[in-house]
């Protein structure tokens, strides 16, 4: 990798120029807000609290005022904000309705995907925070994923690399961690090619192969219409009179 050269603000500026793209035709959020109080769970502080460098911080203050800096609510949040780097800062927005889409922060654009390094070090594509597999309906529906998002999302994070080598071995060691974590609960790992086509890394460095994304693993209430209804009754939640179901729940 080349030698860090950093992120400055007019980076990130021709960065989001250039990753504008839409993960899919759905509307996402429609799905998985009723679980959440009416808002979708990657606008919600309480499920995913953005961090950014600072430099994208100081583009957005210069664009926008949707942004503000994050206040910790609990031991965890406080904990996430007291382990951030000195070039990094928590924010939050001011929520889903208020959504500018030109000043979205690139976590917020690249949301639930992270750019896959391969063992040999290469960037192969795209696979998921698997934190937000129970709550993320994307994460259970990976075929809806247009090309055109797969393209701008590799172009951008390969920008990123080349500015900056840090975040490179980040997502690397990161890579490596859903390796170990899907291993040991002997489950292939999801990835979206960077050039087209669906992957899975198989547990204990038994290699990738082709897949089928409509056998990629469901979850949480996305398994079922029924396994929906039931938590929604769990939570004391009320399924929308114009909720989906056919988009939602397409045959496997």
């Amino acid at each position: 990798m080349a030698e860090s050269q950093s992120m400055k603000p007019k980076d990130f500026d021709r960065l989001y120029k250039a990753f504008e793209a839409s993960i899919s035709r759905y509307d996402c959020g429609r799905f998985c807000a009723p679980l959440n109080d009416g808002s979708p769970v990657c606008c919600s502080v309480e499920h995913a609290i953005p961090v950014v460098q600072k430099a994208e911080w100081d583009l957005l203050r210069k664009r926008t005022d949707l942004w503000r800096p994050f206040k910790a609510f609990d031991k965890a949040s406080q904990d996430i904000v007291d382990e951030l780097s000195d070039d990094c800062a928590a924010i939050e927005c001011k929520g889903a309705r208020s959504c500018e889409r030109d000043n979205r922060t690139l976590a917020c654009r690249s949301f639930p995907f992270f750019p896959y390094i391969d063992r040999g070090g290469k960037l192969i594509g795209l696979s998921v925070y698997w934190d937000f597999a129970d709550r993320c309906w994307v994460i259970s529906n990976l075929d809806i994923v247009e090309r055109n998002f797969v393209r701008e999302f590799v172009d951008a994070y390969e920008f990123l690399f080349f500015k900056d080598p840090e975040e490179y071995d980040a997502y690397r060691e990161h890579s490596l961690a859903m390796r170990r974590v899907f291993s040991r609960w002997k489950r292939p790992i999801p990835i979206i090619g960077r050039d087209g086509g669906y992957f899975q890394e198989l547990p204990y460095g038994r290699g990738i192969a082709k897949a089928d994304p409509k056998r990629f693993r469901k979850y949480g209430p996305w398994r079922s219409p029924e396994a929906l209804r039931r938590e929604m009754r769990e939570l004391e939640a009320k399924i929308p009179g114009d909720f989906d179901w056919k988009s939602a729940f397409r045959a496997p």
